[in-house]
């Protein structure tokens, strides 16, 4: 709705007052034949005072013949009235060169980057990897070698397996396939340990090549060796060699969490108010006054590029800021919905960290209770493979 606002600022609106007994009936056929007013005012029940754009002005005649309504017009606004009083000057031709060599000069750089991951995965930090490599809003596309980009982006990151970076307009779409991380492959000929890569207590150990550091029942640390790669005969000396083996252990998952029986809940109520900033390359200019008319509320924000054509983008855009208005109201817990509400909180976070689930055996909640609030602890133990190989 908001570029419909633009456009009929940058085409021409009126600022009319319709006058009549069904003047709310004027408003729901205006609605209904989607027509677009705003600054919406009634006065005395029969009197209304709206904005609308000049291509929708020529609609309401009908309307108001329908409705039994007067209209009458008030304001003129928009560029179209302000050049048509100077439309035998000069300023006119100056006002059209500027633009066109606004757009031209615009046209020299980059306005929008769009990045496009295959199966839409995530990939981090990837914007700030591209600016730090001299990709970014407002820099002169004459500037931008993609090839050398490509390269050093390959380079410094492992999660990438192709990148392909594509200059249309003053748009640069960057497609990317994501790689799948896989461990260290170490040549059977290269001598490596066994190491721990989580702690734990072993409940399995097998060594095929090399010698055991530690046996079922002991506690091992991340980082410790637990298959060394070596062996000794009793009449030979030490020899190294290229571990193998198993190593299952038993691994803890620890989360704790103080739930308050007596909280404070934020619950939207509906109403909402909106404001809109224009983005000029980095400069904003707000249209809207700082403080918002609700005490309590959310904010969202939505940016649109503005573009002449596909991928012709301008250094402008607009972004809608949405309050939505909050009420805080009081919430109590019982002992067991404090518990649960912790144990579903706690049992999402440390399940997230584990890859697969069917490896866990046991889930323990320990709780410690006061006046105000539980202590809410939760416990999981999986069984897992621990060992990755380690140059020596």
């Amino acid at each position: 709705m908001y570029i419909r606002l633009l456009l009929n600022l940058l085409l021409g609106y009126v600022r009319i007052e319709v006058e009549g007994y069904y003047v709310e009936r004027f408003i729901n056929i205006c609605t209904n034949k989607k027509i677009l007013i705003w600054n919406l005012k009634r006065e005395k029940g029969v009197k209304l005072y709206l904005n609308i754009g000049i291509n929708d002005f020529k609609r309401l005649s009908s309307i108001a013949k329908k409705t039994k309504c007067k209209i009458k017009i008030l304001k003129k606004r928009g560029i179209p009235f302000f050049l048509s009083r100077y439309k035998k000057r000069k300023i006119f031709a100056i006002f059209l060169i500027i633009i066109l060599c606004f757009i031209y000069v615009s046209s020299k750089y980059v306005w929008n980057i769009e990045v496009r991951v295959e199966d839409n995965l995530q990939v981090e930090n990837i914007i700030e990897d591209l600016e730090n490599l001299g990709l970014k809003k407002g820099t002169l596309k004459s500037k931008v070698n993609t090839e050398e980009i490509i390269n050093e982006l390959r380079l410094k990151r492992d999660d990438i397996s192709w990148i392909g970076i594509d200059m249309e307009g003053t748009n640069v779409k960057v497609d990317i396939v994501k790689a799948d991380k896989s461990p260290e492959i170490i040549d059977n000929k290269e001598y490596c340990d066994i190491v721990a890569k989580k702690s734990g207590v072993i409940t399995k150990i097998t060594a095929q090549n090399g010698t055991a550091m530690f046996k079922v029942g002991d506690t091992v640390q991340e980082g410790d060796v637990l298959i060394a790669g070596y062996m000794e005969g009793k009449y030979t000396d030490r020899r190294y060699v290229h571990s193998l083996g198993e190593v299952e252990a038993k691994v803890s998952y620890e989360k704790t969490k103080e739930i308050r029986f007596n909280q404070d809940e934020y619950k939207e109520t509906g109403k909402k108010e909106n404001k809109f900033e224009i983005n000029f390359n980095s400069k904003k200019i707000k249209l809207y006054k700082n403080l918002s008319k609700f005490e309590l509320y959310k904010t969202e924000s939505k940016e649109i590029n503005l573009k002449i054509f596909k991928n012709l983008y301008l250094p402008i855009s607009i972004t809608k800021i949405t309050n939505k208005e909050q009420v805080k109201e009081p919430k109590t817990y019982t002992l067991s919905e404090a518990i649960n509400l912790g144990v579903d909180d706690l049992s999402s976070q440390i399940e997230s960290k584990i890859e697969d689930k069917n490896s866990i055996v046991n889930k323990n909640v320990k709780t410690e209770e006061s006046e105000t609030s539980v202590i809410v602890t939760v416990i999981y133990e999986t069984i897992e493979n621990i060992g990755e190989n380690k140059k020596i």
